[in-house]
């Protein structure tokens, strides 16, 4: 994602302060000169940066620091606040109401991805059960209206353009007017894109802010457009009343800092970020867990929502939690990770997995997911609800099985070991299930959470890395890397929250799909492969393979295709 190599530098300026063992004025200069250099090489405005250094150093004055104190977690804290304070500026971002029309208008450049947002906004309120409808108003772009028209039309969201109608205020009046009537809550208005220079188009666009009075107006910011955003954004800031900022464009490799300068150049909070061009690739913002994910610390809230929408069959659960796994699991556990959306995005989430690890290729995560459950899909009912042992006791099977799908006898000795990984972790996930229940019945610490003591982390330490395979653990430097994870995890709550979850409902229940990031690991850390082993990024995760609408794979034919 945008700004990774960003965080990557922030990363090694914080880790060169855990190695100097005395902590002086000399020391903090030089950490904050290197995320200074980091902060500018990635865009981000001067003034800004220079803001943050001198708050650091109000924050942190090295000579009234008593003796004794923690000075290296005081500094670490002072950066990590700041840079949230850079994508924060501390005004609360407008909520729509149900039941009443909320009028949302979309403004930006030129090839910001506005209208393609504009249907991901509309569809992510939809999701949520929102009546969502999308007007056209931009007669400037040829192509404009059919490309609104066909995103809405995949999407099942209804619009509203014309193709002869040539006043753009006209048009943006006599929709919302049209879909207020209607009855219906979200009503996007997408606008012609402009340019600073463009004094035409932006007095169009004031018009048509006065025109339909608009609840929200959201800017889109391109999240590659480099130092230029600051100016532009104050032009636009200028027009109209930017409510809140959508950046898009943040799955490239590009730098990301001048998008963080429309922050304060409009004083408006970010709320969504594009990371793709699918429908769904569009992520709820907030500052704290995007730093966090930044800098490779992971973001346990956002992991756990995503957990928590999988649609996962409470079977799988159940025998996960009963350290019980076979092939047909396994196939079903495949699925679970395709709905949870691109790899890169789910490792994100997840502490003690760096930025680098994280930009996976999608498409040979995607590509393996799918040729391991082709491999399943001719498999028979007796493999698959085995944990692989008719292919150990006849070996002839897995020929038959590779000439029916079209693998190669390697890939099919690679997926069978990786039943051992997942039986692991099932194992592995029991342990944890009882030492949940223990937890939750646990006097509460931080928080109300239930109190995690110093014998139970090194248990969960030692029962994670026995869950992760040894090319991820590798990747995420041996038992420190879990160390790391697991203080993280219980510093944010969310251990803790998982297992009073874990422990409050009668087994899994309350984790979803955890076992589905087990499978992610063994998939792309397993059999060799290494986690990071793929480059680029892609678009998104496999589309469910034929079966999928039984929650299992058909036997076809006994294994013939």
């Amino acid at each position: 994602m945008v700004l990774a190599d960003l965080g990557r530098k922030i990363n090694d300026a914080l880790r060169s302060l855990s190695n100097e063992t005395v902590i002086d004025k000399q020391v903090l200069d030089a950490i904050l000169k290197e995320i200074a250099a980091a902060l500018l090489e990635s865009d981000v405005n001067v003034k800004l940066v220079m803001q943050l250094r001198k708050n650091i150093y109000n924050i942190v004055n090295i000579e009234d620091l008593a003796s004794g104190t923690n000075k290296k977690k005081i500094i670490q804290k002072a950066i990590f606040d700041e840079l949230c304070r850079l994508v924060d500026p501390g005004v609360e971002a407008f909520k729509p109401k149900k039941g009443k029309a909320n009028v949302i208008m979309f403004v930006g450049l030129q090839g910001s991805g506005k209208t393609t947002t504009c249907t991901k906004l509309a569809h992510y309120y939809q999701k949520k059960g929102w009546k969502t409808c999308l007007v056209c108003t931009d007669t400037f772009r040829a192509g404009a209206f059919d490309q609104l028209k066909q995103n809405a039309t995949k999407a099942k969201i209804p619009y509203f353009g014309s193709y002869t109608e040539a006043d753009p205020v006209a048009l943006a009046a006599e929709g919302v007017g049209k879909f207020k009537k209607e009855g219906f809550e979200i009503i996007i208005v997408d606008t012609s894109g402009r340019h600073k220079q463009e004094t035409e188009l932006f007095e169009e666009m004031r018009q048509i802010s006065s025109a339909v009075s608009p609840d929200n107006t959201i800017f889109v910011m391109d999240g590659t457009i480099g130092q230029a955003a600051d100016a532009q954004a104050r032009a636009f800031r200028e027009t109209v009343d930017i409510g809140s900022i959508i950046i898009t464009k943040m799955d490239g490799h590009a730098k990301g800092g001048g998008a963080i300068s429309a922050v304060a150049a409009t004083e408006s909070p970010i709320i969504f970020i594009g990371t793709g061009e699918h429908i769904h690739d569009l992520e709820p913002f907030a500052p704290r867990p995007f730093v966090s994910k930044m800098l490779g610390m992971g973001d346990i809230g956002g992991l756990l929502e995503t957990v928590a929408d999988m649609k996962t069959n409470p079977n799988l659960i159940n025998r996960l939690g009963e350290g019980l796994f076979t092939l047909r699991d396994m196939y079903e556990h495949f699925q679970n990770i395709s709905s949870m959306g691109p790899i890169s995005k789910i490792l994100s989430m997840m502490p003690g997995i760096s930025p680098e690890m994280a930009q996976l290729s999608e498409k040979e995560g995607g590509n393996r997911l799918k040729k391991f459950m082709c491999i399943m899909d001719s498999m028979t009912d007796e493999e698959l609800d085995s944990e692989g042992k008719p292919f150990r006791d006849q070996p002839s099977r897995i020929y038959r099985v590779a000439k029916g799908s079209g693998a190669r006898v390697g890939e099919i000795e690679e997926m069978l070991s990786m039943v051992s990984h997942f039986k692991k972790f099932a194992e592995g996930m029991k342990n944890l299930n009882g030492m949940g229940k223990n937890l939750a019945q646990g006097p509460p610490g931080r928080g109300g959470m239930p109190r995690i003591d110093p014998s139970q982390m090194a248990r969960m330490q030692s029962q994670m890395s026995q869950m992760l395979p040894p090319g991820m653990l590798q990747q995420m430097g041996g038992m420190s890397g879990i160390q790391d994870m697991v203080r993280q995890m219980t510093e944010n709550g969310g251990l803790a929250e998982m297992m009073k979850s874990m422990g409050g409902m009668g087994g899994m229940g309350g984790l979803g799909g955890l076992g589905g990031l087990g499978g992610l690991g063994n998939l792309l850390g397993g059999g060799g492969g290494g986690a990071g082993s793929g480059s680029g990024s892609g678009s998104g995760g496999p589309s469910a393979s034929p079966g999928s609408s039984r929650g299992k794979p058909a036997a076809r034919g006994k294994g013939r295709r």
